[in-house]
Protein backbone atom coordinates (compact mmCIF):
# COMPACT_ATOMS: atom_id res chain seq x y z
CA UNK A 1 0.00 0.00 0.00
CA UNK A 2 1.47 3.51 -0.83
CA UNK A 3 2.09 5.55 1.76
CA UNK A 4 -0.74 7.65 2.91
CA UNK A 5 -0.60 11.56 3.30
CA UNK A 6 -3.38 14.24 4.05
CA UNK A 7 -3.02 15.22 0.42
CA UNK A 8 -3.24 12.11 -1.43
CA UNK A 9 -6.79 12.11 -2.28
CA UNK A 10 -5.43 15.21 -4.55
CA UNK A 11 -3.85 12.57 -7.50
CA UNK A 12 -7.32 10.72 -8.13
CA UNK A 13 -10.55 11.71 -9.89
CA UNK A 14 -12.56 13.39 -7.93
CA UNK A 15 -16.10 13.80 -8.15
CA UNK A 16 -18.89 16.72 -6.31
CA UNK A 17 -16.31 18.88 -5.65
CA UNK A 18 -16.64 22.83 -6.73
CA UNK A 19 -14.49 24.10 -9.29
CA UNK A 20 -13.00 27.54 -7.56
CA UNK A 21 -11.94 30.43 -9.99
CA UNK A 22 -9.33 31.87 -7.62
CA UNK A 23 -6.52 29.33 -6.56
CA UNK A 24 -4.64 31.68 -4.60
CA UNK A 25 -7.60 32.80 -2.15
CA UNK A 26 -8.09 28.55 -1.93
CA UNK A 27 -4.67 28.17 -1.00
CA UNK A 28 -4.71 30.86 1.46
CA UNK A 29 -8.37 29.33 3.12
CA UNK A 30 -6.45 25.78 3.28
CA UNK A 31 -3.21 27.59 5.17
CA UNK A 32 -5.30 29.10 7.59
CA UNK A 33 -7.56 26.54 8.27
CA UNK A 34 -4.33 24.20 8.84
CA UNK A 35 -3.78 26.45 12.06
CA UNK A 36 -7.22 26.56 13.36
CA UNK A 37 -8.12 24.39 16.34
CA UNK A 38 -9.34 21.21 15.84
CA UNK A 39 -13.48 20.88 15.93
CA UNK A 40 -12.98 17.48 17.98
CA UNK A 41 -10.65 15.53 19.89
CA UNK A 42 -8.91 12.19 19.18
CA UNK A 43 -9.51 10.93 22.74
CA UNK A 44 -13.66 11.69 21.94
CA UNK A 45 -13.41 9.83 18.36
CA UNK A 46 -11.65 6.98 20.33
CA UNK A 47 -14.66 7.06 22.97
CA UNK A 48 -17.22 7.17 19.70
CA UNK A 49 -15.65 4.07 18.75
CA UNK A 50 -15.73 2.10 21.57
CA UNK A 51 -19.30 2.98 22.05
CA UNK A 52 -19.96 2.40 18.37
CA UNK A 53 -18.50 -1.52 19.54
CA UNK A 54 -20.95 -1.93 22.27
CA UNK A 55 -24.03 -1.20 19.60
CA UNK A 56 -22.71 -3.35 16.98
CA UNK A 57 -22.31 -6.19 19.84
CA UNK A 58 -26.14 -5.95 20.34
CA UNK A 59 -25.44 -4.34 24.03
CA UNK A 60 -26.42 -0.45 22.82
CA UNK A 61 -28.18 1.64 20.49
CA UNK A 62 -26.91 3.92 18.13
CA UNK A 63 -29.09 6.76 17.38
CA UNK A 64 -28.27 9.45 14.01
CA UNK A 65 -30.36 12.48 13.67
CA UNK A 66 -29.75 15.85 12.09
CA UNK A 67 -30.32 18.29 8.77
CA UNK A 68 -29.47 17.10 5.23
CA UNK A 69 -27.45 20.09 4.82
CA UNK A 70 -26.91 22.95 7.46
CA UNK A 71 -28.08 26.74 6.65
CA UNK A 72 -25.76 29.60 7.41
CA UNK A 73 -29.09 31.73 8.04
CA UNK A 74 -30.68 29.23 9.68
CA UNK A 75 -28.07 29.33 12.18
CA UNK A 76 -28.40 30.26 16.22
CA UNK A 77 -29.07 28.92 19.49
CA UNK A 78 -32.62 28.06 19.04
CA UNK A 79 -32.22 25.40 16.47
CA UNK A 80 -28.83 23.84 17.53
CA UNK A 81 -31.10 23.52 21.82
CA UNK A 82 -34.20 22.29 19.66
CA UNK A 83 -32.07 19.45 17.17
CA UNK A 84 -30.66 18.51 20.59
CA UNK A 85 -33.88 18.35 22.67
CA UNK A 86 -35.40 15.88 19.94
CA UNK A 87 -32.32 13.85 19.90
CA UNK A 88 -32.62 13.79 23.84
CA UNK A 89 -36.23 12.53 23.52
CA UNK A 90 -36.25 10.01 21.06
CA UNK A 91 -32.88 8.51 22.78
CA UNK A 92 -34.64 8.75 26.46
CA UNK A 93 -37.10 6.54 24.87
CA UNK A 94 -35.23 4.04 23.14
CA UNK A 95 -33.12 4.02 26.71
CA UNK A 96 -36.13 3.35 29.00
CA UNK A 97 -38.01 1.16 26.89
CA UNK A 98 -35.17 -1.26 25.48
CA UNK A 99 -32.84 -1.01 29.06
CA UNK A 100 -29.82 -0.67 26.65
CA UNK A 101 -27.44 3.03 26.50
CA UNK A 102 -28.09 5.23 23.80
CA UNK A 103 -25.12 6.51 21.64
CA UNK A 104 -26.22 10.02 20.48
CA UNK A 105 -24.78 11.12 17.08
CA UNK A 106 -26.00 14.39 15.61
CA UNK A 107 -26.24 15.56 12.10
CA UNK A 108 -24.47 18.59 13.17
CA UNK A 109 -21.77 21.10 13.51
CA UNK A 110 -20.22 20.31 9.85
CA UNK A 111 -23.33 19.42 7.43
CA UNK A 112 -22.66 22.31 5.43
CA UNK A 113 -21.94 20.39 1.89
CA UNK A 114 -24.43 18.11 -0.70
CA UNK A 115 -23.77 16.49 -3.89
CA UNK A 116 -25.89 17.27 -6.56
CA UNK A 117 -26.67 15.57 -10.20
CA UNK A 118 -25.98 18.68 -12.24
CA UNK A 119 -23.06 20.71 -11.90
CA UNK A 120 -24.93 23.72 -13.30
CA UNK A 121 -28.50 24.20 -13.05
CA UNK A 122 -31.16 26.80 -15.73
CA UNK A 123 -33.51 28.77 -15.21
CA UNK A 124 -35.23 30.91 -17.40
CA UNK A 125 -32.70 30.21 -20.01
CA UNK A 126 -30.02 31.25 -17.35
CA UNK A 127 -27.12 28.72 -16.50
CA UNK A 128 -25.34 29.09 -13.35
CA UNK A 129 -23.51 26.63 -11.26
CA UNK A 130 -25.85 24.57 -8.93
CA UNK A 131 -26.09 25.41 -5.10
CA UNK A 132 -23.66 22.70 -3.53
CA UNK A 133 -24.47 23.87 0.36
CA UNK A 134 -23.51 27.09 2.41
CA UNK A 135 -19.85 26.16 2.74
CA UNK A 136 -19.55 26.13 -0.65
CA UNK A 137 -22.03 28.78 -2.68
CA UNK A 138 -25.10 30.60 -1.71
CA UNK A 139 -28.62 29.31 -2.70
CA UNK A 140 -29.75 32.59 -4.50
CA UNK A 141 -29.94 32.37 -8.39
CA UNK A 142 -27.08 34.96 -9.05
CA UNK A 143 -23.31 34.68 -10.36
CA UNK A 144 -22.35 35.97 -7.70
CA UNK A 145 -24.10 33.93 -5.20
CA UNK A 146 -23.67 30.61 -7.13
CA UNK A 147 -19.78 30.94 -7.32
CA UNK A 148 -17.96 28.82 -5.10
CA UNK A 149 -15.65 30.84 -2.51
CA UNK A 150 -13.19 29.53 -1.11
CA UNK A 151 -13.52 32.00 2.26
CA UNK A 152 -17.02 30.02 2.81
CA UNK A 153 -15.04 27.51 4.71
CA UNK A 154 -14.08 29.48 7.30
CA UNK A 155 -17.39 30.42 8.11
CA UNK A 156 -18.26 26.67 8.30
CA UNK A 157 -15.28 26.15 10.24
CA UNK A 158 -16.81 28.89 12.95
CA UNK A 159 -20.65 27.69 12.87
CA UNK A 160 -19.06 24.48 13.80
CA UNK A 161 -16.99 25.43 16.61
CA UNK A 162 -20.07 27.33 18.13
CA UNK A 163 -22.63 24.53 17.68
CA UNK A 164 -19.93 22.21 19.04
CA UNK A 165 -19.11 24.42 22.39
CA UNK A 166 -23.05 25.21 22.58
CA UNK A 167 -23.77 20.94 22.62
CA UNK A 168 -21.03 20.44 24.92
CA UNK A 169 -22.76 22.55 27.52
CA UNK A 170 -25.93 20.88 26.64
CA UNK A 171 -25.03 17.73 27.19
CA UNK A 172 -22.58 18.53 30.21
CA UNK A 173 -23.83 22.23 31.96
CA UNK A 174 -27.47 20.28 33.66
CA UNK A 175 -29.59 20.67 30.53
CA UNK A 176 -29.48 16.59 29.45
CA UNK A 177 -29.86 15.88 33.07
CA UNK A 178 -32.95 13.02 33.49
CA UNK A 179 -34.60 15.03 35.99
CA UNK A 180 -35.43 17.31 33.18
CA UNK A 181 -37.06 15.14 31.24
CA UNK A 182 -40.77 16.74 31.62
CA UNK A 183 -39.24 19.95 30.17
CA UNK A 184 -37.73 18.38 27.03
CA UNK A 185 -41.08 18.68 24.63
CA UNK A 186 -41.71 20.74 22.28
CA UNK A 187 -44.03 23.30 21.77
CA UNK A 188 -45.46 22.57 18.73
CA UNK A 189 -46.59 19.05 19.67
CA UNK A 190 -47.31 19.89 23.55
CA UNK A 191 -50.96 19.59 22.85
CA UNK A 192 -50.93 16.75 20.06
CA UNK A 193 -51.22 12.87 20.53
CA UNK A 194 -47.50 12.63 20.73
CA UNK A 195 -46.79 15.22 23.40
CA UNK A 196 -49.14 13.78 25.36
CA UNK A 197 -47.91 9.96 25.19
CA UNK A 198 -44.36 11.66 26.20
CA UNK A 199 -45.60 13.32 29.10
CA UNK A 200 -46.82 10.27 30.23
CA UNK A 201 -43.90 8.44 29.55
CA UNK A 202 -41.74 11.65 31.24
CA UNK A 203 -43.98 10.54 34.24
CA UNK A 204 -43.00 6.88 34.30
CA UNK A 205 -39.56 8.02 34.02
CA UNK A 206 -39.54 10.75 36.57
CA UNK A 207 -41.46 8.13 39.09
CA UNK A 208 -38.26 5.98 38.47
CA UNK A 209 -35.89 8.57 39.44
CA UNK A 210 -37.96 9.67 42.30
CA UNK A 211 -37.42 6.12 43.36
CA UNK A 212 -33.34 6.37 42.72
CA UNK A 213 -33.41 9.67 44.42
CA UNK A 214 -34.33 7.70 47.68
CA UNK A 215 -31.92 5.05 47.15
CA UNK A 216 -29.36 7.88 47.30
CA UNK A 217 -28.37 8.08 43.10
CA UNK A 218 -28.96 11.62 42.34
CA UNK A 219 -27.74 13.50 39.76
CA UNK A 220 -25.15 14.82 42.30
CA UNK A 221 -23.86 11.82 43.51
CA UNK A 222 -23.85 10.05 39.98
CA UNK A 223 -22.66 12.18 36.55
CA UNK A 224 -24.82 9.98 34.20
CA UNK A 225 -27.86 11.33 35.59
CA UNK A 226 -27.30 15.02 34.73
CA UNK A 227 -25.15 14.26 31.30
CA UNK A 228 -24.90 12.32 28.58
CA UNK A 229 -22.03 11.70 25.59
CA UNK A 230 -23.19 13.78 22.36
CA UNK A 231 -21.05 13.47 18.91
CA UNK A 232 -21.34 15.17 16.03
CA UNK A 233 -20.99 13.79 12.18
CA UNK A 234 -21.16 15.06 8.45
CA UNK A 235 -20.49 13.41 4.99
CA UNK A 236 -16.77 14.30 4.10
CA UNK A 237 -17.85 15.53 1.00
CA UNK A 238 -15.52 18.92 0.21
CA UNK A 239 -12.30 17.39 1.19
CA UNK A 240 -10.26 20.69 0.40
CA UNK A 241 -12.34 21.29 4.03
CA UNK A 242 -11.39 17.69 5.21
CA UNK A 243 -7.71 17.45 4.59
CA UNK A 244 -6.92 21.15 6.08
CA UNK A 245 -8.76 19.30 9.86
CA UNK A 246 -6.87 16.39 9.30
CA UNK A 247 -3.89 16.29 12.21
CA UNK A 248 -1.33 13.98 13.73
CA UNK A 249 -2.44 13.25 17.53
CA UNK A 250 0.40 14.09 19.61
CA UNK A 251 -0.17 11.26 21.92
CA UNK A 252 -0.14 8.42 19.26
CA UNK A 253 0.77 9.94 16.20
CA UNK A 254 -1.87 8.91 14.17
CA UNK A 255 -3.59 10.97 11.47
CA UNK A 256 -7.37 12.10 12.52
CA UNK A 257 -10.01 14.20 10.86
CA UNK A 258 -10.52 17.05 13.19
CA UNK A 259 -13.32 18.09 11.61
CA UNK A 260 -16.48 15.52 13.25
CA UNK A 261 -16.63 12.37 15.26
CA UNK A 262 -17.77 10.39 12.92
CA UNK A 263 -16.99 10.87 9.01
CA UNK A 264 -18.96 8.80 6.07
CA UNK A 265 -18.40 9.00 2.16
CA UNK A 266 -21.87 9.37 0.35
CA UNK A 267 -23.52 6.88 -2.03
CA UNK A 268 -22.16 9.32 -4.98
CA UNK A 269 -18.22 9.60 -3.93
CA UNK A 270 -17.67 5.84 -3.13
CA UNK A 271 -15.40 5.20 -6.07
CA UNK A 272 -12.71 2.30 -5.15
CA UNK A 273 -10.52 4.70 -7.07
CA UNK A 274 -12.06 8.26 -5.85
CA UNK A 275 -10.41 11.13 -4.35
CA UNK A 276 -13.19 10.38 -1.38
CA UNK A 277 -11.96 6.81 -0.80
CA UNK A 278 -8.58 7.39 -1.10
CA UNK A 279 -8.54 10.24 1.50
CA UNK A 280 -10.67 7.80 3.66
CA UNK A 281 -8.71 5.06 2.81
CA UNK A 282 -7.43 2.00 5.83
CA UNK A 283 -8.89 4.52 8.30
CA UNK A 284 -10.19 1.51 10.29
CA UNK A 285 -7.29 -0.45 10.86
CA UNK A 286 -7.11 -0.35 14.98
CA UNK A 287 -4.79 -3.30 14.84
CA UNK A 288 -2.16 -2.28 12.14
CA UNK A 289 1.26 -2.04 12.89
CA UNK A 290 2.26 1.62 14.62
CA UNK A 291 4.47 2.23 11.49
CA UNK A 292 1.23 1.65 9.27
CA UNK A 293 -1.30 3.82 11.69
CA UNK A 294 1.11 7.09 11.33
CA UNK A 295 0.26 6.66 7.40
CA UNK A 296 -3.25 5.99 7.87
CA UNK A 297 -6.13 8.55 8.76
CA UNK A 298 -8.86 7.44 11.78
CA UNK A 299 -11.87 8.60 12.69
CA UNK A 300 -14.22 7.22 15.27
CA UNK A 301 -14.95 4.46 13.06
CA UNK A 302 -13.97 4.35 9.75
CA UNK A 303 -15.93 5.83 7.28
CA UNK A 304 -19.35 4.38 6.85
CA UNK A 305 -21.17 4.64 3.12
CA UNK A 306 -25.09 6.14 3.48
Amino acid sequence: MDEWMPDSWRSKPALHLPEYVDGDRLSAVEKKLRKYPPLVFAEEALRLKKSLAEAANGRAFLLQGGDCAESFADFGSDNIRDMFRILLQMAVVLMFGASRPVVKVGRLAGQFAKPRSSPTETINGVTLPSYRGDNINGIDFTAESRTPDPGRMLQAYHRASATLNLLRAFSQGGFADLNKVQEWNLGFVENSLQGEQYRRFAARISETLDFMAACGITAEAVPVVRETPFYTSHEALLLPFEEAMTRVDSTTGDWYDCSAHMLWIGERTRQPDGAHVEFARASAIPSASKSARRRTPTTCSGFATF
